[in-house]
């Protein structure tokens, strides 16, 4: 069948793109997909995009520093609760744990991770297969837990500064929730709208929120240097309450898991490398430039924060009573707070309250974007969710209800939610903790290994002692990771009919055997043939096979005597893999022209293969199959996992599919 033959105003023409239907819906639904039809097949989402403007390190910083830096809103406040009089102890493990382990971790992360993925894209690389697509998912499970918290504990935080104002109306008592929910709401406009400008909003944000802190400490400093009566007090009653000195140290490692709120922003920060500016001689394969700007970033962010956290804690501690700490103190939450009204005045305080609302209000915003960042470099790619799951708008919409439903879970309350938020935290420090000890293996570094090793066994130990003290956290994440399974086997299953190559490129030889069969016989007829044959198996029996399929296709399926054929043989590659990208090699073997493709989906990277030739050629090809042998139900199980099974139906399925016109579809004939 040629393009003259397939009906007026309906032919296909060689090298052109068949065209697809345009997109129908209402307005609402077209506002919703808007993108869809150029992004499906693809790495969609804002992530995935090129950034049209890359900027300096120092200003990319601000940008996962409104999450990381904006926790010195509640982190004091949260390590005192946690630790009493021992929080200034704590916190020095906490920083040593930062600059020792979680920073070395993540700046070899940033090495080979370079394009944003962080390290579930390592470990999905080390853990082929289906079993590194299941890590994914889970630690996805965990990752959204902690976006997810940063969104609603962020929130509820400001609220917090918010109410506690001594000019605050009176009528905005008791309204932690709504405040909270106006927030998050604000907050999906916001994505609704176009989030632009992020980094200068973000800029100014750190410069402002940092230079206040850095005042309120230093005042707090000078009261301590001034009344230094406070050291002894807190000296003795921390030898009162637990004598020995080891016995402190010891005490602060237990609590120190509870401290796992001020690890954040690690994974965020090699999330946002590609916004970094590299060097004019970085090559995509090789960001040098990137990478030590990156490493930068971390550095500077670690350093900067440790030094935040460790004079906070001890001012917070020495100058603020532990009873007001407590639920329904005034120092809960925002003991940062409390000391810049105390010392500070009415006025400089509310400037504080003022700062702390918008960056941990804008804390929820670098949490949304780090989820739209992830979600659609995973799901969409995997078959585990529907393509609209690499659009903004809807994704947005479906973070918001999740946050509305978590806020009113948690009523809106800080303390409630440090839990869950640590150990999504936790979670991902470790596995990528893990995985720079793997890469390290792999790459035979001895010593490195080992050091990441340790780091990896400390990490272990947080998570799973911050799991059993606060258990919220596991519970969320089991039911994020629920969720992302269910969807993902039902989407899986939804989308098994599709195309899934994002592209298919014939190599010289291929194209030569397709051109030449479609502008001398106007046909191309292609023999679908499994290469099964065992090892050791010799020319003279290979050709022989390939004899004897021709001649059952030609006396079974009725292909003309004198017209040639071509072989098409799919050579199995990881089966749990949805797109790809495919190359047909051509080569003439033992007399035959045969066509390969590596791919772990055979029928539909056949479709796929089929319609590119009509494409090229506009000629509509024939395929021949011979019957699968077994039960349908199991080949249909093992299409689904293995991406083999019911070759013949399933392609003919994706076909129709996939082109609705029937004489614009490659025929499957089945003998």
């Amino acid at each position: 069948m040629s393009s003259s033959s397939v009906g007026a105003g309906s032919s296909i023409t060689p090298g052109e793109p068949h065209a697809a239907p345009a997109p129908q819906g209402s307005r609402l639904r077209r506002w919703l997909t808007d993108g869809l039809a150029e992004r499906a097949g693809r790495h969609p989402g804002p992530g995935a995009v090129k950034p049209e403007k890359t900027r300096s390190w120092w200003r990319v910083m601000c940008l996962t520093g409104v999450d990381y830096f904006s926790t010195l809103g509640y982190q004091p406040a949260i390590a005192a609760l946690a630790a009493g009089l021992l929080s200034p102890i704590a916190t020095v493990v906490l920083v040593l744990v930062t600059l020792f382990g979680a920073l070395p971790v993540y700046r070899r992360v940033a090495r080979e991770s370079h394009r944003g993925e962080g390290s579930i894209a390592m470990l999905e690389r080390l853990l082929p297969w289906w079993g590194g697509k299941l890590v994914v998912l889970v630690l996805l499970g965990f990752a959204a837990t902690d976006f997810m918290i940063t969104i609603t504990l962020s929130a509820a935080d400001a609220s917090a500064h918010a109410i506690e104002n001594p000019f605050a109306p009176d009528w905005l008592q008791g309204q932690n929730i709504a405040i909270t929910l106006v927030l998050i709401l604000a907050l999906a406009v916001v994505f609704l709208r176009g989030f632009k400008e992020a980094i200068n909003i973000a800029v100014m944000l750190v410069a402002v929120f940092l230079l206040l802190n850095a005042v309120v400490i230093a005042v707090a400093i000078g009261h301590v240097v001034e009344n230094a009566v406070v050291i002894d007090d807190w000296w003795k009653a921390l030898t009162t309450q637990h004598g020995d000195p080891l016995m402190m140290i010891a005490i602060a490692l237990i609590a120190f898991p509870k401290l796992a709120l001020g690890l954040s922003g690690f994974e965020t920060g090699v999330a946002v490398m590609p916004q970094i500016k590299g060097d004019k001689g970085d090559t995509p394969a090789n960001p040098v430039g990137r990478i030590r700007g990156a490493k930068r970033l971390l550095t500077t962010a670690a350093i900067i924060m440790s030094t935040f956290l460790i004079t906070s804690s001890i001012t917070t501690t020495l100058l603020i009573p532990q009873k007001a700490f407590e639920a329904g103190g005034p120092a809960n939450g925002r003991a940062l707070a409390y000391l810049a009204h105390e010392y500070l005045g009415e006025g400089f305080g509310t400037a504080y309250d003022v700062a702390t609302i918008a960056i941990l209000w804008f804390a929820g915003a670098s949490a949304m974007a780090g989820l739209l960042n992830l979600v659609p470099r995973y799901l969409p790619r995997y078959g585990m969710a529907p393509q609209w799951a690499g659009l903004v708008r809807p994704l947005v919409l479906v973070f918001t209800a999740i946050a509305v439903i978590i806020t009113l879970v948690f009523r809106a309350n800080v303390d409630a939610q440090a839990g869950a938020y640590a150990t999504g935290v936790l979670v991902l420090i470790t596995s990528a903790s893990l995985a720079v000890t793997l890469s390290a293996k792999r790459k035979k570094q001895r010593k490195a290994m080992v050091a990441f090793g340790i780091v990896t066994v400390v990490f272990v130990y947080t998570t799973i002692a911050n799991i059993i003290e606060r258990p919220d956290g596991v519970r969320i994440a089991g039911l994020f990771i629920l969720g992302i399974v269910v969807v993902s086997v039902v989407s899986r299953v939804q989308r098994s009919f599709q195309l899934r190559a994002t592209s298919v490129t014939f190599d010289p030889e291929a194209l030569d055997y397709v051109l030449s069969d479609a502008d001398e016989y106007d046909s191309l007829r292609i023999i679908a043939h499994e290469p099964d044959a065992p090892a050791g198996t010799s020319d003279a029996e290979l050709a022989a096979e390939y004899r004897q399929k021709i001649e059952e296709e030609r006396r079974d399926a009725g292909i003309p005597r004198g017209t040639p054929v071509i072989f098409l043989e799919i050579i199995p590659s990881d089966s749990s893999d949805f797109e790809e990208d495919l190359v047909v090699h051509g080569e003439a073997r033992l007399g035959y022209r045969v066509l390969t493709v590596r791919s772990g989906n055979t029928p539909n990277t056949i479709a796929s293969v089929l319609l590119e030739m009509r494409e090229l050629t506009g000629v509509v090809p024939d395929i021949y199959f011979g019957w699968t042998e077994g039960s349908p139900i199991s080949n249909m199980f093992r299409y689904l996992v293995t991406g083999t099974g019911e070759v013949a139906p399933v392609t003919r399925e994706v076909l129709r599919r996939a082109e609705p016109d029937p004489r614009h579809r490659p025929e499957v004939h089945v003998s």
